[in-house]
């Protein structure tokens, strides 16, 4: 399997080989495929009723085929190996994709945590196999120690190991603790995948803002609109 991301431009390529078979989970992102007809089949979809026996229409996409995924703006899409026995739990909300053969189980998360974060269920995938995994902005690994904690924004962590300490939290000082969103506090061993796409909306604002200086120049200077841009 061949995946060419030009994520900023909002598509992803991936070319099957032969032997190689998908299972997409968005199939309304499917914008364009190059193959036999045959070679894609939708099913149903039924993760064990983690998600209250809700279902979702699949795709399997069987090569040799290519096909285009549409991603939403400011979306990358990252190829990311499961080996046998796999640890990590993901937001099955950024998983795109899954090579035909892995297994997955759900984690239902405790009724605290899931009221805060909204999230009920985390799913365990083990491999061998591959999983195409969205995020806003780039995914960044941080690897975990069991003496210092990781914060990470909760609106950020897209998987985590299973067997890690994990807690609802904030830090540092207390004007910290009252601006921050809430931050999962992680121990362990293992790596941590966060999606690094900026979580201030107010950012990009700031950082594109001229100046009040320039602006007051502009206003009270004689044809200031005109000569100063």
């Amino acid at each position: 399997m061949n995946i060419a991301a030009p994520s900023p431009l909002g598509h992803v390529r991936i070319e099957l080989a032969g032997g190689d078979a998908l299972q997409v989970l968005h199939p309304r992102s499917i914008i364009a495929f190059s193959g036999s007809p045959r070679q894609r089949e939708d099913k149903f979809m039924d993760l064990g009723g983690a998600f209250r026996k809700k279902k979702w229409i699949r795709s399997r996409l069987q090569g040799p085929a290519a096909f285009v995924m549409g991603l939403p703006a400011g979306y990358s899409l990252v190829p990311v190996d499961v080996p046998e026995g796999g640890s990590l739990l993901f937001d099955f909300r950024h998983v795109a994709f899954l090579t035909d053969g892995m297994a997955f189980k759900s984690k239902i998360m405790r009724l605290k945590t899931a009221w805060i974060t909204r999230e009920l269920v985390r799913i365990q995938f083990s491999g061998p196999g591959q999983l195409g995994v969205l995020s806003v902005g780039d995914l960044a690994v941080i690897q975990l120690d069991d003496e210092t904690p990781l914060f990470v924004d909760k609106g950020a962590l897209v998987a985590y190991p299973a067997d890690a300490s994990i807690k609802l939290s904030v830090y540092g000082n207390s004007l910290a603790s009252q601006h921050m969103n809430v931050q999962w506090e992680l121990r362990g061993k293992g790596p941590v995948l966060i999606q690094t796409g900026s979580r201030d909306s107010g950012l990009e604002s700031r950082l594109g803002d001229e100046g009040w200086f320039k602006r007051l120049l502009r206003e009270v200077l004689p044809f200031g609109s005109v000569y100063i841009k």
